[in-house]
């Protein structure tokens, strides 16, 4: 089953962050995955706005398992801290909609 990782960040120091930006293209795409959203402008149709500075990424991986296989990849853990080191944001997974 299909699944979407969907993080919101705040990127705290940008120059250090493009480091994170452009390894993990490569990382995402050798595990099936891409990226559906990554930053952009957010138009709020309900509720409240982002909070300034937040961007959002969305990621589509062909399953739990290879999402796992990404996250948990000595390429992944390798850039991971240079995400949590210039950021802060949450991370969910959800289930696609196999309908």
């Amino acid at each position: 089953m299909t699944v979407y990782a969907l993080a919101q960040v705040k990127i705290t120091d940008a120059e250090a962050y493009t480091a994170y930006t452009a390894k993990t293209p490569g990382v995402v795409a050798a595990f099936g995955g891409k990226f559906l959203v990554r930053g952009g402008d957010v138009g709020v149709i309900e509720g409240d706005a982002p909070v300034e500075g937040v961007r959002f990424v969305l990621l589509e991986f062909p399953s739990k398992e290879r999402f796992d296989e990404f996250y948990n990849s000595a390429d992944y853990q390798e850039i991971l801290p240079i995400r949590l080191e210039n950021s802060e944001g949450k991370v969910w997974l959800f289930e696609g909609y196999e309908g």
